[in-house]
Formats: structure tokens, sequence, C-alpha cells
């Protein structure tokens, strides 16, 4: 919880701050240097235009061309594929902490502790990226999940963000008697619905429990507690009344529908990160949206933004050295103010360097900021489970509990027991 404090902090205190012109320069792309191909990994699908324009910028700038390949889910039976063959990406886009420490126990990513880019990140966003007192990959975006909602369709209807989970369920009521679905779903996938659980789970676990997610991980780890320590009465009637409340269709929505449902406006929220916000304004222009934490409790004060350093850039250990070093070099341009601008109003994410400009960034980004400015946040602890934890007993227990195949009870054995079998390997 500190750590996310702190970074928030640091991003809000820096958000007015301008880059100084002539910042640091990328190092790659040297007159008379041969310009060498590399390929990227990344996981996250929605705005890769924003990502394309990131690197075929660099591309224009150093002669370096960048190949993108997208693993959207499940990537770990990708990259063991690749890695026994000697042929990691050059460059591996990962989600933050068990990922990271996965791959750097695997030899997968190079030691980035002495690089000098590492010096103009913020600096309590490192913990995310390291492994036994080393940093193994680059942070590169402070991301929040909860409601997006059209703020629009709320003054229609004389609606107030809500604040208490009583709240929310005054506003779905009226929305459904208007005949506007509350939630845009997303069920044919099930990594929303992982990410749904996980932010119920830790706030019952933090807020209401008083249990800190590293305590709690040792603790799963140690074969001490149960992912059913939380009052999982509350855990999955919050899974019920999400589910009750979405499109009737979401079971065969995937992340096109979802968002495509937002953006014209046939349903009025949708519990994600502002990555897909990114995305809705990039279908519909004109939308005028909000951004809140979810809110689990009756009491506002506990309801808090589920915000993490969410991705970062590592480089293969397996590549050769003059790719390592044109790795380097990209990941170093990150930095750069012509960089960040891109990253910001393109990619439309939070970076984590130090003195970045978040001024020009869209109001539910501001919301995310102010939101954990005041109240905190909850820490995004599903990057602390194992990774098999995560993508099969949370993602996969979710999903088929929303689909009415599997109790909820059997899902806390199905986390239970998938977490006790990946710490034991």
């Amino acid at each position: 919880m500190k750590k996310i404090m702190s970074a928030a902090v640091s991003l809000v205190l820096l958000a007015g701050a301008v880059f100084a012109s002539g910042g640091a320069e990328a190092k790659s792309g040297s007159a008379g240097a041969a310009p060498v191909e590399l390929e990227m990994y990344y996981y996250k699908q929605e705005n890769q235009e924003g990502l394309k324009k990131l690197v075929d910028a660099y591309t224009a700038k150093t002669g370096v061309k960048i190949s993108l390949l997208i693993v959207p889910n499940d990537a770990d039976a990708t990259m063991s594929a690749r890695a026994a063959q000697g042929k990691l990406p050059d460059i591996l886009q990962m989600q933050t902490y068990s990922r990271v420490w996965e791959y750097a126990e695997k030899g997968y990513v190079v030691d980035l502790s002495k690089q000098s880019v590492m010096s103009k990140v913020v600096d309590s966003s490192k913990a995310s990226v390291t492994y036994n007192g080393k940093q193994y990959a680059l942070p590169m975006d402070y991301a929040g999940i909860g409601i997006i909602y059209n703020k629009d369709i709320f003054d229609k209807y004389g609606l107030k963000a809500p604040t208490t989970a009583r709240e929310l369920e005054r506003v779905c009521a009226t929305l459904k008697s208007n005949g506007v679905t509350p939630f845009a779903g997303l069920l044919a996938e099930n990594w929303s619905a992982g990410h749904f659980i996980t932010l119920v789970h830790t706030a019952l676990l933090v807020g209401e429990k008083g249990v800190a997610v590293d305590k709690f991980v040792a603790d799963m780890n140690a074969g001490k507690t149960s992912y059913g320590a939380v009052d999982t009465a509350k855990l999955f009637a919050a899974l019920d009344f999400y589910k009750d409340n979405m499109d009737p269709k979401a079971a065969e929505w995937g992340w096109d529908q979802q968002q495509a449902a937002f953006a014209k406006g046939s349903a009025a929220m949708m519990v994600q990160g502002l990555w897909s916000y990114g995305a809705a304004i990039g279908t519909n222009p004109s939308l005028n949206c909000g951004f809140i934490p979810y809110p689990v409790f009756n009491d506002a004060k506990l309801n808090k933004m589920y915000a993490d350093i969410d991705s970062c850039f590592g480089v293969s250990a397996q590549s050769s050295k003059e790719k390592q070093d044109a790795a380097l070099a990209f990941l170093d341009w990150l930095a750069s103010p012509d960089a960040q601008k891109i990253w910001i109003e393109d990619y439309k994410l939070v970076p984590a360097f130090k003195g970045a400009d978040l001024s020009s960034m869209k109001q539910p980004f501001q919301d995310l900021l102010s939101s954990v400015d005041k109240n905190g946040a909850y820490p995004w602890a599903f990057s602390s489970y194992p990774t098999t934890a995560f993508e099969d007993g949370c993602k996969n227990g979710a999903q088929q509990y929303m689909f009415k195949k599997i109790t909820g009870e059997k899902v806390i054995e199905s986390i239970d027991s998938i977490w006790a079998g990946a710490v034991k390997k």
C-alpha cells in the first residue's frame, strides 16, 4: 500500500511539470552503426496503434526496426516454448511482480539495475520489477482498475457517481428501469473476471481484515492460510451482482464487444483498467467519461482504487550482445521527452518516469490520480500470486462461477490447490 501511495503521489506532484527540452537522448542509432532488427513481445492488446506509433518513431530516429509480436493471454506457455528454442523476443513486455520474478529466476531477462534509465523511473515503482535485490525490467505504466462511467448517461438520469455499494445498487436499478444496461460485461474471455475477483478479494483482505498483501502471499506460500480467508459470502455476492447487471449477451462478449457497447452508450459503465478507456474514445471521441473505485463496501472510506505499476519491459538474456545493446538503447529512449509524449498522448498510459507531464491526459486519468492521492489505493495483489494461481485459479474460477458451472466453495478450493502446487515446483 505504502509503495503504491508513494508512487501515485509522486506522479500527481509531477503531473504539472513540463519536460525540459533537450532531455536524455537515446544511445542507439549513432551515425555509421549498422541498423539491427529487434523483436518485441507485448501482451497489452488495447491501443496497439499507440505502441506501433512509438516503435515507428524510434525506427525513424535510429533506423533500428522493431517487429511486434502480440500474445494477449497465457504468454507463459509461448515464452517457455520460445525460451526452450533459445529464441526469446529481444524485448519482452511483462506484467510486474510475479512474471518478472519468474523470468528472472529462469534466466530469461538481463539485470537492468546498473542501466542509467533506471535512475529516471519513480523510485517506488522499482519494487514491482525487483528480484533478489536487482531490477530485471523497466517499470512503464501506472494503472488503475475501477469503474469507467459515461457521465452523459449519468447526467441524463440524474445520477451521481456511486461512492458505496448501496449507491451502486441504486444506480444500477435506475439505469435498468430506463432500459440502459449498467455494465458492459466481458465474460467470453476469462481475464476480466480474474481482475474483478482479485479486486474484490484484495479490498476485503486489506480494507476489511487489515491483512497486508505481502503477509497474505507469504502465508499462502507457506500453506498457513486459504484464499477463503476473506468474507467469501461478500466476495461471491459481488460477483453475482456484477454478472446480474451485465448485458445478457456478456457470456458471448470479448473485449471488442465490451468496448463497442460502452462506446456507443448502450451500457453506462464498465469495470476495466484505463487502457480500455483509450480504446473506447478511439471508437467514440465524444465520450464524456469519469473513473471511480469499484465500491465494495458501504463505508466510502474503504473504497479505493485498485492501482499499481502494470507493465514493464525486459531485455532477453538469450539475444546476442548486439541486440541486447540495441534493446537497451530503446529502453533508454523511452525515458526521453519525445517517447513519453507518444506514450501519454498516443499509447494513453501513465508513465512511471520522474517528471512526466500528465497535464494533457483526459479526465479519467486525472480522476485516478486524484482518487489515489486523496484516499490511497489497494495494490494489484494478483501480480504477486504465483502465475498459475492467477491464470488458472482466479481467472478460470471466477469465469466458471459466473457461468454457474462451479460453486464459490469450489473456486476457493481450486485456487488453494493450484497455489499450493505452484509453490512446490
